[in-house]
């Protein structure tokens, strides 16, 4: 159900993701615009991880400072709603060790909703796209959350169009 869902919003990449960021589903223009999900082993599909151990995820953000700690901060808060706790140690002590930047924003105990606002990339191969964005819960399963990116504009939406059209890009 959730998949058709996904399937469904053709131009606004949309994925599903659990309490500890672990995107489980996605679609064609998340593929296409954000990370192709599929190419990456399952315990890779984690934004934390994406955010703060891979580089070109690091370059695709504008001010990538401000991005990671409001990441950091959201991921706190579900965290904490969610009570997701052994996995979520495991992963922040994982982060901890890998990034100096994500222990240290950690330390500082921030705390945010996702809710909605606006993500702009620097998309290796379309260049700038803006996206407004919503977090929604997933009624009957309190483990899940989607996040829908709407193109900002009409050459948004015809960047994103181009990407899905355009063979995966490394």
């Amino acid at each position: 159900r959730l998949q058709r869902v996904l399937d469904a919003l053709e131009v606004s990449p949309a994925i599903v993701k659990t309490p500890t960021w672990d995107v489980v589903a996605w679609n064609r223009a998340a593929a296409a615009v954000l990370t192709d999900y599929a190419a990456l082993a399952p315990e890779q599909r984690n934004i934390l991880r994406l955010m703060f151990l891979d580089p070109r995820v690091r370059a695709a953000q504008f001010d990538w400072e401000h991005v990671a700690r409001f990441v950091v901060a959201a991921f706190r808060a579900d965290a904490a709603r969610a009570g997701a706790g052994a996995e979520v140690t495991s992963l922040v002590d994982e982060l901890s060790r890998m990034s100096p930047e994500f222990e240290a924003m950690w330390r500082d105990n921030d705390v945010r909703t996702y809710g909605d606002g606006v993500k702009r990339l620097r998309h290796p191969v379309a260049g700038p796209i803006a996206f407004e964005y919503s977090a929604f819960a997933v009624d009957g399963r309190p483990d899940l959350a989607m996040v829908v990116y709407n193109p900002a504009s009409p050459a948004d939406v015809d960047q994103v169009r181009t990407l899905m059209e355009s063979p995966p890009h490394k």
